[in-house]
């Protein structure tokens, strides 16, 4: 692993520890002031903007702080000169949820840009697979 993606995964770390921690300064550090995120609950359009990113997350830590949990399962990271890509499977959700559905994963895909020889977060998109029948 290069140092590039080091850093990523180090940043991607931070980041998931923050969520699940519930540091709103921390899920919003390393992030561009034009982040775009697609997100599982709405608005469907995704959230575009690190004020728009800021107000999606109060809600998801409320529900957190019910029990639930946060925590990365996978990472891998690809990083080119200026611009990376990561793609990350996380056990995310309530004991219960968790007891129930044990082998589901909140996807998450994360898009970076390197600008003056730092990364940054220019792109979420998190999901769940859809196993209604």
């Amino acid at each position: 692993m290069n140092q590039d993606e080091q850093q990523i995964r180090a940043l991607i770390e931070r980041w998931a520890a923050a969520v699940h921690a519930g540091d709103l300064d921390g899920v919003l550090a390393d992030h561009t002031a034009d982040i775009v995120m697609y997100d599982v609950p709405p608005p469907y359009e995704g959230v575009r903007g690190l004020d728009a990113y800021r107000e999606t997350w109060p809600p998801f830590f409320t529900w957190q702080a019910q029990g639930a949990s946060f925590t990365i399962g996978s990472l891998d990271v690809v990083a080119g000169d200026d611009v990376a890509y990561a793609h990350a499977l996380l056990r995310c959700g309530t004991p219960e949820d968790l007891a129930e559905r044990p082998a589901v994963r909140l996807r998450l895909t994360v898009g970076l840009r390197k600008e003056q020889g730092r990364w940054s977060v220019a792109h979420e998109h998190h999901s769940f697979p859809d196993d209604t029948p």
